[in-house]
């Protein structure tokens, strides 16, 4: 970093805003009336991109007002040489603020609102290395869109949040997009090769909640859902099912929350796309589930978010329980969870029943009970030190569990991890270990990580580490470059190698790496990295290699991504080493302000021996979408699975289809109307497409607080 940047950033973060009461509460509508002028204001943006540390092209001032029971902000965005964009279906202007109610330093809340009157919002976890928008909070936004100006405010009730009773001081950062010129702000600077730190973010000073009682959230659900199922027999069966659930969220003060659900509707409204695993591990699926999305901040060891370099020990995973048989989900019967969190403490509790599940009259998952304990410590500013217990049970002898610690030591982009844990699967027990670490030092980076997984270690009935015995240790080390003027903003570089012990074998697999990844001022990029080493698993040693390309981009206000991946590997699903391709191409683009259509494509090869292709799959789903309004919207799509053999196109068969639709109607804060069609046609045994099974449902959800 330059000796500017690093006198931009100690300047913005120390950047405090006054918060004043105010005994007239602002109108959200849209425009800022006078009542505003009497807040303190936040102006002095910094550009983040495309030219990092300079003065934005156009203002931003940011209103703060608090009155006992909400938090005001008003955003106004001057827009003199063009008019902001607000389109449902494209890139489009937007601001964001978010706070650390907690004073920790490390964690935080988002609110996102964009032109077109459309919100996100959720957690930043891990001093802003992982952003979650699984949280889904009640607040109030009204947009004015204007040819010279875009007016944005926000009411955010204290209830809808936890905070640090007592604190008086809360972080903050403030952030505006303008889509025409594609350029960032923030109010505290923010550069590219550290990103956004919840640790340097500026002081809102003065802040004093005075919410009294007690929230309460009551969900009472309703559902329909048909199922027809087809045999191979031509026999067929529908199945209408009407149920209801009940699920409460009780806020017993502004820092602990207990959450509830009673035979709950666990069903996916839309399942998981086909991909094609020729690894010897299982594909890692994500959670979908309202009951165990919210409190993920608390129900995870801390990570790097997402760097590839780096294993989580994931102790709890959560689609363990009630998870998939047959294709048919185990029911669960409850669950309750309570979290707390705190200036210094996270706490969380989770437990969770399931039912039994039948076939063809017989028990083939008896009940179980999940329990799950979490305890984190703040110890420095960003730093922490965890402990995490996970289990399970289904009968004396027939139970799994582990308990883990972790620790993370952070300063700034510099930050180190250690996690170790002991599970028990019936008697069988075995330790792991990770540890990584990435050190930024004057347009330097280093990182590194080392993980050991014992032979017998186990979590599958309540965790994810499925490689189990393997060992594997990486370093790499490169420049980070940024560039005030020109095409290219970034570019960072990374070079290495890894050194890895697969499950069984008896030598060390080892290879070297080269990673470079340019960063253009039109918001696109490219990630190219070549592998190159001797490999030894499955009794087989040969020697590895692969390609990497990604590129991705801005295209006419739409989002583009395609790449390629090429390797010489072991293929799990034929049994040898021989040559794998992947490709994929994504793509969505807005015909209408609230119609777009796009398309996500795989493209998988598979080689033999003899460098010869031997099989060709494809994943194409396309799917038009319609936005009626911010709060309803239509989606159409569909899944086709193709298998060609050898490179044959004229032989490609039709291998599966899944269309289907969704129609969501958030009517009124956390309350939803759902209807959802799935039909699944696949190959048989023989080779024909045929009906496997239809589903469609209708569901409700309404929210009753106080």
């Amino acid at each position: 970093m330059s000796i500017l940047g690093v006198v931009l950033l100690l300047i913005s973060s120390s950047k405090v805003i006054n918060v004043y009461p105010t005994d007239i509460a602002p109108q959200i509508d849209g425009m800022i009336e006078d009542l505003w002028l009497q807040a303190d204001s936040a102006y002095d943006f910094i550009q983040y991109e495309p030219y990092e540390n300079t003065d934005p092209q156009q203002p931003t001032a940011v209103y703060v007002l608090q009155d006992d029971d909400n938090l005001y902000i008003a955003f106004r965005c001057y827009a003199d040489t063009h008019a902001p964009i607000a389109c449902f279906t494209k890139d489009e202007d937007n601001v964001r603020v978010s706070i650390d109610p907690f004073g920790s330093k490390n964690t935080g809340y988002y609110f996102l609102v964009f032109a077109s009157n459309l919100i996100w919002d959720g957690w930043v976890l891990d001093d802003g290395r992982e952003w979650d928008d699984s949280w889904e909070g009640i607040w109030y936004r009204a947009i004015g869109v204007h040819d010279d100006l875009l007016e944005v405010e926000i009411k955010i009730p204290f209830k809808s949040i936890r905070y640090k009773k007592g604190l008086d001081e809360w972080g903050i950062q403030f952030m505006r997009y303008t889509a025409k010129t594609r350029e960032t702000d923030y109010w505290t600077g923010v550069n590219h090769a550290e990103g956004e730190l919840v640790s340097q973010w500026g002081t809102l000073k003065g802040i004093n909640p005075k919410s009294t009682g007690h929230y309460f959230e009551l969900y009472p659900e309703g559902y329909v859902r048909v199922d027809e199922h087809w045999y191979y027999d031509d026999t067929d069966s529908i199945n209408i099912k009407p149920s209801a659930s009940l699920n409460l969220k009780w806020d017993v003060t502004p820092q602990t929350t207990v959450n509830a659900t009673a035979y709950p509707d666990f069903a996916q409204i839309e399942s998981d796309p086909f991909t094609l695993n020729l690894s010897r591990y299982p594909t890692y699926l994500n959670e979908r589930r309202p009951f165990f999305i919210e409190g993920t901040d608390i129900f995870h060891m801390s990570g790097f978010g997402g760097w590839g370099f780096f294993e989580d020990l994931e102790l709890f995973y959560s689609r363990r329980i009630g998870r998939s048989l047959n294709g048919e989900a185990i029911p669960i019967i409850g669950g309750l969870k309570v979290t707390h969190n705190s200036q210094d403490w996270n706490l969380g509790l989770l437990g969770a029943y399931t039912g039994q599940h039948e076939e063809h009259d017989s028990v083939i998952e008896p009940d179980r009970g999940f329990g799950v304990f979490r305890l984190k410590r703040s110890i420095i500013q960003g730093s922490d030190i965890g402990l995490l217990f996970s289990g399970t049970m289904a009968e004396k002898d027939n139970y799994n569990y582990a308990i883990g610690i972790d620790g993370a030591m952070r300063k700034g982009a510099n930050q180190l991890l250690v996690q170790g844990a002991m599970s028990d699967r019936n008697e069988m027990r075995d330790f792991a270990f990770t540890s990584g670490f990435h050190v930024l030092m004057n347009k330097w980076r280093v990182f590194g990580s080392a993980a050991a997984v014992g032979d017998s270690f186990d979590v599958n009935d309540v965790g994810f580490v499925p490689w189990a015995g393997a060992q594997q240790y990486m370093l790499f080390t490169g420049p980070v470059l940024s560039f005030p003027h020109g095409f290219l903003r970034q570019c960072s570089a990374h070079l290495g190698g890894h050194l890895t012990k697969e499950p069984g074998a008896v030598d060390y697999s080892y290879a070297g790496s080269v990673e470079i990844i340019p960063e253009y001022r039109n918001r696109w990029g490219n990630d190219i990295s070549f592998n190159f080493g001797k490999a030894y698993e499955a009794d087989t040693s040969y020697t590895s290699r692969s390609f990497n390309l990604s590129t991705w981009g801005n295209l006419f206000g739409q989002i583009i991504n395609f790449g390629c991946w090429y390797g010489y590997t072991y293929n799990y699903a034929r049994g040898y080493p021989a040559y794998q391709g992947s490709n994929w191409f994504t793509l969505s683009y807005s015909i209408l302000p609230s119609w777009s259509t796009g398309v996500f494509i795989n493209h998988w090869i598979e080689w033999d021996t003899t460098n010869t292709i031997i099989s060709m799959m494809s994943r194409v789903r396309p799917n038009f979408f319609f936005r009626f309004t911010a709060n309803m919207s239509l989606s159409l799509f569909s899944e086709f699975v193709t298998l060609t053999p050898e490179s044959d196109f004229n032989e490609t068969e039709l291998y599966s289809i899944r269309p289907g639709l969704l129609y969501t109607w958030n009517f009124r804060p956390k309350s939803w109307i759902y209807i959802a069609l799935n039909d699944y046609r696949a190959q048989d045994a023989t080779g024909d497409l045929q009906h496997q099974y239809m589903i469609g449902a209708v569901k409700v959800k309404y929210l009753l607080y106080f």
